[in-house]
């Protein structure tokens, strides 16, 4: 694998952590730091079908970037999208992960959540849904700016029901990692993203809580059936 990408002109990889779907390294690419990302092979799938949908989602990837980037969400600078290796190289963006600023400053990076929201909504506006919206995918540049990565769950819908998953996904991160300031941090978040979507907004946040009591009533029903059982 590591010889796969210094074919094309990586050097320094070194691996930064192995998903279910790719590995990400951070390496040099002339001569600048860059993260790549690289989609590994499946031996259960058939090879020409694994190979077809691995590139398939390593462009479908590279062009949620770029539609991310032109609704006027920063997201990491592309240099190279390989389709036959299924491999993109980016920009290697510097700055402290939301999560880590939350855990930090608690109420006092409530800002940034409501600059979040914001962004957010330009996806969503944008006809894009990000699909993995979580703390740890938001950076905060040195200029305090927000950069949102990761979109390899990303998908292209102005579906009200997948824009509502994006956004119960994200407010059960809040509350599993940072349930001391999840109910402030959620209201900053609905805050700047009521103020792009507009009208539309609360459809969508209505959809969020449908979601919650469909949650809640399938705990309740595994709740009572194992009683039964008992």
């Amino acid at each position: 694998m590591i010889e796969e990408l210094a074919g094309l002109g990586l050097r320094d990889l070194k691996l930064l952590r192995k998903g279910a779907e790719a590995h990400i390294y951070e390496g040099k690419w002339l001569g600048r730091p860059v993260i790549v990302k690289h989609r590994v092979v499946k031996a259960y799938r058939h090879p020409r079908l694994d190979e077809a949908i691995r590139a398939r989602r390593t462009v479908r990837e590279a062009q949620a970037l770029h539609r991310a980037k032109e609704a006027g969400v920063p997201t990491p600078m592309l240099f190279l999208v390989d389709r036959k290796s299924a491999t993109i190289v980016m920009e290697a963006v510097e700055g402290t992960r939301l999560k880590e600023l939350l855990a930090r400053e608690g109420r006092k990076a409530l800002g940034k959540l409501r600059e979040l929201g914001l962004l957010v909504g330009k996806l969503h506006k944008a006809g894009l849904v990000h699909g993995d919206i979580t703390t740890s995918n938001v950076i905060v540049a040195p200029d305090g700016s927000l950069v949102l990565i990761d979109f390899g769950l990303s998908e292209f819908s102005t579906d009200v029901e997948r824009r509502g998953v994006d956004l119960h996904l994200f407010k059960r991160v809040l509350e599993s990692t940072h349930h001391e300031v999840a109910g402030d941090a959620w209201l900053a978040f609905t805050d700047g993203y009521r103020a792009v979507m507009g009208p539309e907004a609360g459809r969508v946040l209505d959809k969020v809580h449908e979601i919650e009591l469909r949650g809640r009533y399938v705990a309740e029903r595994r709740r009572r059936q194992g009683q039964q059982q008992a």
